[in-house]
């Protein structure tokens, strides 16, 4: 039994700063089982009454939370063990600030969807546009978001891009989107007529939402062309391609049914004969 006890006890060097035992490991270990214990007991208690989008958002800060639990405990655990870390801190400095430098954008990412997560400033669901890209919000994690285009290809967004660049959120306000659909039409055309045919073509589509009602404005008078615009309202952001395309179509055919002309710039030269 002394043996034994003897044989757990003895200390190994591995340098003259950094020493262990198998006792030093087995206590080590213990430590680090409890600790994943407590923070796992926490997880669950704190999720216990949110929703299924808040309890992906809070595993996802919490896991980051994780590491930095782990990375305190184990420094305790080994100067209260005798294990001297200050020469590997010394020692390894220059390669930490090298190392920290190259992650400068993961930890932006990871602060960033920090604060994405605390704040709701999206959600799951949202249409947003960042960059000029525009897509539904599939997920939201600690360093990415996830999102699905109009043509159904992934987004994949660094969270940092959120502190950089101006992002809109289509939804933040409600599903009830405006669309907007411009045409011109030739200087002899009456107006009035323009005016009730666009209304038709709103009030008619199954796509569009009747309160509030469309409306048609003269923008313009341009240099070819009596500038209008079809403004209509729409819930559901991923359609607005197709139905402002749809909408193109039969202003095209109305138009033309109606005799009303869409001209096309034109220019009148002049030559003069010396």
């Amino acid at each position: 039994m002394n043996k034994f006890i003897e044989f757990i006890n003895r200390e190994y060097f591995i340098t003259e700063n950094i020493k262990f035992s198998i006792v030093t490991l087995m206590l080590v270990t213990f430590i680090f089982f409890i600790t994943y214990i407590v923070l796992k007991l926490i997880k669950k208690i704190a999720t216990k009454k949110l929703d299924e989008e808040r309890k992906l958002k809070f595993k996802s800060v919490f896991s980051f939370f994780n590491y930095f639990v782990y990375l305190i405990v184990a420094s305790i655990t080994f100067q209260n063990f005798g294990i001297n870390l200050t020469g590997i801190f010394a020692a390894s400095a220059a390669l930490l600030v090298g190392v920290g430098l190259a992650l400068q954008t993961f930890f932006q990412d990871i602060i960033s969807g920090i604060f994405i997560l605390a704040d709701q400033t999206v959600h799951v669901g949202d249409i947003i546009e960042i960059d000029g890209k525009v897509g539904r919000v599939e997920n939201i994690k600690i360093r990415t978001t996830r999102a699905v285009t109009f043509d159904n290809k992934v987004l994949i967004i660094p969270n940092h891009k959120y502190l950089t660049s101006t992002l809109f959120n289509w939804t933040e306000n409600g599903t009830i989107l405006r669309g907007r659909v411009s045409v011109g039409v030739s200087y002899d055309s009456d107006v009035e007529k323009v005016k009730e045919i666009l209304l038709g073509i709103a009030n008619s589509h199954p796509h569009l939402i009747k309160d509030p009602s469309p409306k048609v404005l003269f923008n313009n008078f341009g240099d070819s062309a009596l500038e209008f615009e079809l403004v209509f309202t729409y819930n559901n952001g991923f359609r607005v391609n197709l139905v402002e395309s749809d909408i193109r179509f039969l202003v095209h055919k109305k138009f033309k049914e109606n005799k009303i002309d869409i001209p096309f710039p034109q220019r009148v030269v002049h030559i003069e004969n010396k």
